[in-house]
């Protein structure tokens, strides 16, 4: 199968990065990360690119519209042949222009069962509402923050003893599962968006090459 090329747009840690580095360096993913870029000049996320020989781009933002720092972004990512593009922890909210040029092919994950709890901080309101059960999404992006096309989603629950940042880790660690299997299921053309839903084709199940979590309840059959 051919591989495909990822290009990730990162502003912090890079966490989910490096599970995407994981997933295609194990064989887990027929993906390859072929250029990160940041808008933080700090950002780890480039640190870890580049301990793995990726090429890494701070694209700094300060004293450009909006669209000129995009278009920075967009001719990058069209010099490495970029595949799909991966939203993981990038705090920016992209343009119209920027998602109609990558439409289908850009997506993000939110540490929140979309649609609710939209927004920065998606693990902390969750836990000030008091739902039982939060969790992540990967989605397309579409023109509004959090909004597109929902691909994978895994529900956590909420135990009773827990903090933000007790809950903010556990999610993660699902992201870094949801993530890469979201990635796998685009490499195998196995996504099609049909309006606000997403079809997923059918195909082999590969749950079984990830750790699962005693308090995670996947959706079945990915």
């Amino acid at each position: 199968m051919t591989r495909i090329k990822v290009g990730v747009l990162a502003s912090g840690r890079g966490t989910n990065l490096q599970a995407i580095i994981d997933a295609s360096e194990s064989g887990k993913i027929d993906a390859d990360v072929v250029v990160v870029i940041s808008d933080k000049r700090d950002a780890y996320a480039l640190e870890r690119a580049k301990k793995h020989g990726i090429p890494a781009y701070f694209v700094d933002p300060k004293g450009k519209s909006r669209e000129e720092h995009e278009k920075e972004i967009d001719e990058i990512l069209r010099k490495y042949n970029v595949d799909l593009v991966v939203g993981a922890g990038y705090m920016r909210i992209l343009s119209p222009w920027f998602i109609r040029r990558w439409y289908g092919k850009i997506i993000n994950i939110h540490p929140a069962l979309l649609p609710s709890f939209k927004g920065t901080d998606g693990q902390g309101d969750a836990l000030r509402y008091g739902v039982k059960i939060t969790g992540c999404t990967t989605h397309f992006m579409d023109e509004l923050p959090d909004h597109g096309p929902i691909i994978l989603q895994a529900a956590v629950k909420v135990k009773e003893d827990d903090t933000r940042d007790s809950l903010a880790e556990r999610i993660l660690k699902v992201e870094h599962q949801l993530l890469p299997r979201t990635i796998q299921l685009f490499a195998e053309g196995r996504l099609k968006i049909e309006g606000r839903r997403v079809k997923i084709l059918p195909g082999d199940s590969w749950k079984e090459k990830y750790e699962t979590y005693p308090d995670v309840l996947y959706c079945e059959g990915y």
